[in-house]
């Protein structure tokens, strides 16, 4: 088929607009409009006093707000923190609180379909992707952060369970900022200059007081879900 001039000119220009984008782009593909919703971040800032959250109920509010912050308090958000069983209360175990998945960071990658992946080791939580709830990356000293805030209260061991009652995980079940300790994970999965730290058990805290958060590595912040 013969095109006409017309018909000629036009093509050119489509081809032109083509090829000015490509150049523009670098030739890369453009990231879609739309992406998966935020299920997944650390806290940008902890509640200022240590590991005293107001207990379980006190952490979710912290979750519930900073992800309205950013839009996403249509969605039930939980802290990923485990209870130990004291007197007639029993234990509560993170991985029960946090919903089945998939869950999405601020930049819509996946961090866990699900719970067996979130816990055995293929979970995407490391320093690239686990970001606070507006996108950003939480310091690592190993990484030339500084301060360092790579301890994450969790409470809990490997599995996502609680500890068993006794010795204090949990600061009083996240009730204390004074005597006590509380587990942390690495969200860096650094120990020291060494990878393959675990992203929610690795050890105890010094205390339970913000000083002594922030001595070992922290600030006092926390993994938050959306349970729904």
């Amino acid at each position: 088929m013969r095109l006409g001039q017309a018909g000629i000119l036009a093509v050119a220009a489509l081809l032109g607009v083509a090829l000015s984008t490509h150049a523009l782009t670098g030739g890369a593909v453009e990231a879609p409009d739309t992406q998966e919703p935020l299920g997944f971040f650390i806290t940008s800032v902890g509640l200022g006093n240590g590991a005293d959250l107001g207990g379980l109920s006190g952490a979710d509010a912290h979750c519930q707000a900073l992800a309205a912050e950013v839009g996403a308090g249509d969605r039930t958000w939980r802290a990923y923190l485990s209870t130990q069983a004291a007197g007639s209360q029993p234990a509560v175990n993170a991985r029960d609180r946090i919903g089945e998945g998939p869950w999405y960071n601020a930049l819509g990658i996946l961090i866990a379909p699900d719970l067996d992946h979130l816990h055995y080791d293929n979970s995407n939580i490391r320093y690239e992707h686990a970001l606070n709830e507006r996108g950003e990356r939480v310091n690592s000293g190993v990484m030339g952060d500084s301060p360092n805030f790579h301890d994450i209260l969790t409470g809990t061991r490997l599995d996502g369970t609680a500890f068993p009652p006794g010795e204090d995980r949990t600061c009083s079940n996240w009730t204390s900022s004074g005597e006590g300790s509380a587990f942390v994970g690495h969200h860096d999965r650094y120990i020291r200059q060494d990878p393959g730290s675990p992203w929610n058990s690795v050890h105890p805290s010094r205390g339970c007081s913000q000083e002594d958060l922030v001595a070992t590595g922290g600030a006092g912040l926390f993994y938050c879900f959306a349970a729904n």
